[in-house]
């Protein structure tokens, strides 16, 4: 009987000495390739138990990110962040250690607490507020997570002066430069030790207080506090309990953190699907203890570790899916924002609901259907063309009130006060609303499934021509479109979309781990779901051996 949903137990625990040692004493050997550098949707990540994550991958890729900021012309400070992981500080000192030895005027937290992703991009953007796109003293910054990866796993994202995740552009350099590096014996790294650094050698900023004090600009919490709604919010043992902490003090919410825990173990969370601790607030089975608790607050909400996702629990409905909090949350904005641009996109991953489609259509939006990853969005929430940017993984940003840029990356706390405001103005929890919109528009069945694959099966996937797939229907229904290419900007979704009038199924190699993630949907209901799903491991399986 699978324990998915159970409360985790001591053999699932990390032997936290174990990992950190590991980190120093174990070195990759960069001819592997499962011991290389290589950045994914969001960064390097890796454990170093199987040397994917170790002190020379954070040495040699500090240096390539200092020479990749000197050949773009930056200078400006780089502000360095790091969530709750058991590696993060490690790596986080690591970094510390080359950055300054190359001169680097490094920000890091003025409390030497943790900095979720969301409140690293809003310092970032709030420095190069007004500079021009070629001043050198632009800023740009790190965060140290691997999101919501399991305990034993550690993580590295560079996010460069947009303030948002680097294009693959950047990171393809940054991971080869990192790579010839490791294969040169770190020769050309420079370091200084940590233990040798004077007090003033790092700057200080108080991510925290600046990120709090400004979410008036974004959300109406003047609304939520009239309204009185009661919101219990988890940190889920991540980067983001002390935010939750200050706004509610700050903003007098009738607020709690339910879960003010950290513990680099995660003993108290709920196991995910397959068994591992997995700090993702948008599955049930890590959800689980949160969505026993849903009848004592008018909305609770859960962050992963650096709090770039969201996951939404009602009392009505639990825990929502992704998708139809996405929905909601840009069918209440583009109603309540007067002072957005007219004209500006919905913008969705491709693998996101039909639902978003039809709300979109609704408003008279247009839409912009990009590959996964939220760095397609950076651009367009930076100029504006871009109101909305979601991916169904649960990760979201939207722009301020008056239309102008607040995160160039996923903020989870964000989508998390909206629910609020949505509570507050409306009346009606989000899922209410939902159900409001399928009556409108059609019951959407959807589910994400994560399938083994070795990483050749991965590679190959990730290079999957639509010609590959000779099937002519799905599910009953004539295939309308076969997809290699996002529709609203042409990019390579690094998988395969196929379509028909009434479902779809999308599957793409993970970034991060052994599995490959099969998206599918259907507007006829779960039986027909579970047809399209079982057909496309089968059309997934013959591309594959074909």
């Amino acid at each position: 009987m699978s324990r998915a949903g159970q409360p985790a137990a001591e053999s699932d625990l990390i032997d936290i000495d174990e990992v950190i040692n590991a980190y120093y004493d174990l070195k990759p050997d960069v001819s592997l390739a499962t011991q290389r550098v290589v950045f994914g949707t969001s960064g390097h990540r890796g454990s170093s138990l199987n040397r994917s994550f170790n002190e020379d991958h954070i040495l040699a890729t500090s240096q390539a990110i200092v020479d990749y900021r000197n050949a773009q012309g930056i200078a400006g400070p780089l502000f360095l962040g790091r969530d709750t992981h058991g590696l993060s500080r490690p790596a986080e000192r690591t970094a510390i250690e080359v950055l300054v030895a190359n001169g680097v005027d490094v920000h890091i937290d003025s409390r030497d607490s943790w900095v979720p992703t969301p409140s690293l991009s809003h310092a970032i953007l709030t420095h190069n507020r007004g500079r021009e796109a070629t001043d050198p003293a632009r800023a740009d910054g790190i965060v140290v997570t691997p999101s919501h990866n399991p305990p034993a796993d550690g993580g590295f994202k560079y996010n460069p002066p947009n303030g948002g995740p680097a294009d693959t552009d950047a990171t393809g350099w940054i991971a080869d430069r990192a790579n010839v590096l490791i294969a040169g014996g770190l020769e050309d790294v420079h370091r200084t030790r940590f233990a040798d650094l004077d007090a003033g050698t790092l700057g200080r900023y108080d991510f925290r207080q600046r990120y709090v004090e400004d979410l008036h600009t974004i959300i109406d919490v003047e609304a939520i506090k009239r309204a009185g709604v009661r919101i219990g919010a988890d940190p889920l043992g991540g980067a983001s309990v002390e935010y939750w902490a200050l706004i509610a003090e700050h903003y007098e919410l009738d607020l709690t953190v339910v879960n003010p825990e950290v513990d680099p173990t995660w003993r108290f969370m709920t196991l995910d699907w397959d068994e591992k601790i997995r700090m993702d607030p948008s599955s049930p089975s890590a959800m689980a203890a949160l969505v026993a608790k849903r009848s004592e607050y008018d909305l609770l909400t859960g962050n992963d570790a650096d709090a770039d996702r969201h996951g939404i629990v009602t009392p009505d409905a639990g825990l929502m899916n992704p998708n139809h909090y996405l929905a909601v949350a840009i069918d209440y904005l583009f109603a309540h924002r007067p002072d957005w641009p007219a004209d500006a996109a919905v913008g969705k991953t491709l693998v996101s609901s039909m639902i978003i489609d039809k709300v979109a259509a609704s408003l008279r939006r247009p839409l912009l259907e990009v590959p996964v990853g939220f760095k397609w969005f950076v651009a367009g929430l930076l100029d504006g063309s871009v109101a909305f940017g979601g991916e169904e993984s649960a990760g979201a940003s939207f722009l301020r009130r008056d239309g102008s840029v607040w995160t160039t990356d996923k903020d989870g706390i964000l989508l998390a006060l909206l629910a609020g405001e949505i509570m507050a103005v409306t009346g009606k929890t989000p899922s209410q609303r939902y159900a409001e919109l399928e009556a409108e528009f059609g019951v959407s069945a959807y589910q994400r499934v994560d399938a083994p694959a070795t990483p050749e099966q991965k590679a190959a996937l990730a290079k999957l021509a639509p010609e590959a797939v000779t099937a002519t229907e799905l599910a009953g229904e004539p295939i309308t479109a076969k997809l290699s290419h996002a529709p609203g900007n042409g990019a390579a979704i690094g998988g395969l979309k196929v379509q028909t009038e009434h479902a779809w199924f999308a599957a793409r190699p993970s970034g991060t781990e052994d599995v490959y993630k099969l998206y599918a949907e259907s507007l006829r209901g779960p039986e027909h779901l579970a047809q399209v799903q079982e057909e496309a491991r089968a059309v997934v399986a013959a591309a594959l051996e074909g």
